[in-house]
């Protein structure tokens, strides 16, 4: 689930799935509005729904990297320097 297995695709993995969102999260955003950002970005074919989508937020925020503020989600510090 969090990683690729022999049922769950590379781009589809939740792993995968959190690293294009933080990707996408270069400023605070709504959560819809992240999901919109991530869906134009995203490989079509992945076929990632919004649960899944929501599923790779909810280990972004138990591994530090995003947090929310004022009804936006906005990276920490952690997140920043994931992506260095």
């Amino acid at each position: 689930m969090i990683l690729p297995t022999k049922g769950i695709t590379p781009s589809k993995a939740l792993l995968a799935v959190a690293g294009e969102a933080l990707r996408s999260l270069r400023e605070a955003k709504t959560v819809s509005r992240l999901w919109d950002d991530f869906r134009k970005l995203s490989d079509p074919r992945s076929e990632v729904t919004f649960d899944w989508f929501v599923l790779g937020l909810d280990l972004l925020f138990v591994l530090g990297a995003v947090e929310l503020e004022q009804g936006r989600l906005r990276r920490t510090i952690a997140g920043n320097e994931a992506l260095r």
